[in-house]
C-alpha cells in the first residue's frame, strides 16, 4: 500500500522541503569546494556543473513530502490525486497569503513548489497555474521568474505539438499563458500554428477563436496594423460562415483600429458597411453613433465640403430616433465648422437649430452656449440689438442654472449704451 501524506501543510515545512529555495542555490560542498580554490589557485574539473547551476525550481522534486510514497511505478489512485490536488490548492492559497503580507521571494518559492506538484497530476493542470503565476511575476517586475515560467510554457508547447491528435484546448490555453505573461511573440507564434493546422483540418472554430485572438493579442499592443490585418481575415471568415453578428463585431473592432491608427479613409469606409447593415435590418437606432463618426473622419482628412452633409446626415438620423444627445453633438460640429470656414450665416441657421434641440431635451447648457455663440457672431457682423437680445437670453439660462452669469451680465453691458 502507498502512503499519502496530509494535505495539511504548514509554511516551515514547506520552505525547509521546496529543495528550490533561491536563498540556498549553492550546496554546502560546492561552496567550500569554491572557497579551497580562491586559496590555493587549485581548479575542481570533476565538480558536477549542476553543483554551481542548480536545477530550475519548476523542475519536479520526487523528495517533495506532499507527494506519496509508490512502492512501484504507477499512475496515482484517483484518491491520491484528490488529496494531492486539495494539497497544491492550499499552497497556492499559502501562496498568496504570504504575497499579500509582502513577501514576496517566499510567494514564488510556495507557487514554484504548487506548479511542480501540479505537473505531477497533469500539464492541464500546470498550464493554468503558470500563466497565473506568471502574470504577477511579470507585475512584479520578476524578471527571472517571467523567465523560467515562459521556459516551461515553450516546454510543454513543444511537447504537446509532437502528440496525435493536436490537443487545440491545451494548445489554446498555452497561448493564452502566454498572453498572461505578455510573451507575445511566443503567443502571436502559437495562435499561427493553431489557425494553420484547424484550416488543414476544417476546424471551424479554432479558425475564429485564433483569428480573434490574434487580433486581440496585437490590438493590446497597439499594433494597429497587425491588429487589422488580423480582423480583417476574421471578417472574411465569419462572413464565408455566414455568421452576421459576428460579423458586426469585427467591422466595429477593425473601425476602432482604424480611428486609433489614424486611419480615417479605412475608418469611413468600414462604419459605411455598418450604416449599409443597418439599415437593412431596420436597426436605425445603431445609425447616430456611426454617421457622427463617419463625419468627425472626414474632419480629420480635412473634407469639409463630406464633413458638412454628414453632420447634417447624422442630426436628421438621430433627432427622428431621439437621440438628442448625437444631434446636439452634430449640431455643435457642423455650427463650428461653418464658422471656421466664415459661413455666418449658416451658422446661425445651425444654432438656432440646436435651441430646439435643448428645448426638446431640456438641456438648458445648450441653449445657454447657443445664445453665446449667437450673440458673437451678430456681435461680430456689427448687429449689436440683435447681439444684446441673445445675450440676455442667454442671462436668463445662466441664472437659472447659476452658471456664467457674470459673463453674460458683462456682454450685456458692454452692449448698452
Amino acid at each position: 500500500m502507498s502512503q499519502v501524506k496530509s494535505p495539511r501543510i504548514d509554511t516551515k515545512l514547506m520552505l525547509e522541503h521546496s529543495g528550490r529555495n533561491r536563498r540556498s542555490t549553492l550546496s554546502w560542498g560546492a561552496a567550500v569546494a569554491i572557497a579551497l580554490a580562491s586559496l590555493i589557485g587549485t581548479s575542481f574539473p570533476s565538480m558536477a556543473q549542476e553543483d554551481f547551476f542548480p536545477p530550475s525550481p519548476l523542475e519536479i522534486d520526487e523528495t517533495d513530502p506532499l507527494l506519496p510514497t509508490l512502492i512501484v511505478d504507477r499512475p496515482l489512485s484517483p484518491q491520491e490525486r484528490r488529496v494531492l490536488g486539495a494539497a497544491v490548492n492550499e499552497l497556492s492559497l499559502q501562496g498568496q497569503t504570504e504575497f499579500e503580507q509582502g513577501n514576496v521571494l517566499d510567494a514564488f518559492d510556495i507557487w514554484f513548489r504548487e506548479i511542480r506538484l501540479r505537473r505531477v497530476l497533469g500539464i492541464q493542470q500546470e498550464v493554468p497555474a503558470l500563466g497565473r503565476v506568471g502574470a504577477i511575476a511579470w507585475n512584479e517586475s520578476q524578471t527571472t521568474e517571467v523567465r523560467l515560467v515562459t521556459e516551461r510554457l515553450i516546454e510543454i508547447e513543444q511537447q504537446v505539438l509532437s502528440r496525435e491528435p493536436v490537443n487545440y484546448d491545451l494548445l489554446l490555453q498555452i497561448a493564452e499563458s502566454y498572453q498572461q505573461l505578455r510573451a507575445r511573440t511566443q503567443a502571436a507564434q502559437l495562435y499561427e500554428i493553431l489557425l494553420v493546422q484547424a484550416q488543414a483540418e476544417n476546424n471551424l472554430a479554432v479558425q475564429e477563436q485564433s483569428l480573434r485572438a490574434l487580433g486581440e493579442l496585437h490590438l493590446a499592443w497597439f499594433d494597429y496594423p497587425q491588429a487589422a490585418a488580423a480582423y480583417r481575415n476574421l471578417l472574411v471568415f465569419v462572413r464565408s460562415q455566414g455568421n452576421k453578428p459576428a460579423e458586426v463585431d469585427a467591422l466595429e473592432q477593425l473601425a476602432y483600429i482604424y480611428d486609433q491608427g489614424g486611419e480615417p479613409a479605412e475608418a469611413i469606409a468600414t462604419r459605411r458597411e455598418l450604416v449599409n447593415i443597418f439599415e437593412r435590418r431596420q436597426e436605425i437606432t445603431e445609425l447616430p453613433a456611426l454617421k457622427l463618426a463617419i463625419a468627425n473622419s472626414f474632419l480629420e482628412l480635412d473634407r469639409p465640403d463630406q464633413a458638412a452633409p454628414a453632420f447634417q446626415e447624422a442630426f436628421a438620423i438621430s433627432r427622428s430616433v431621439q437621440y438628442y444627445g448625437y444631434a446636439s453633438e452634430a449640431l455643435q460640429q457642423l455650427a463650428e465648422l461653418y464658422e471656421a470656414l466664415e459661413r455666418p450665416q449658416d451658422a446661425l441657421v445651425v444654432y438656432r437649430l440646436l435651441l430646439d434641440v435643448g428645448q426638446q431635451s431640456y438641456d438648458y447648457y445648450i441653449m445657454m452656449d447657443a445664445y453665446d455663440h449667437i450673440a458673437r457672431i451678430h456681435r461680430s457682423r456689427g448687429a449689436a440689438d440683435q447681439a444684446l437680445a441673445a445675450y440676455q437670453r442667454g442671462l436668463a439660462l445662466a441664472q437659472q442654472l447659476s452658471f456664467r452669469v457674470d459673463y453674460f451680465a458683462a456682454q450685456i453691458q458692454s452692449l448698452t449704451p
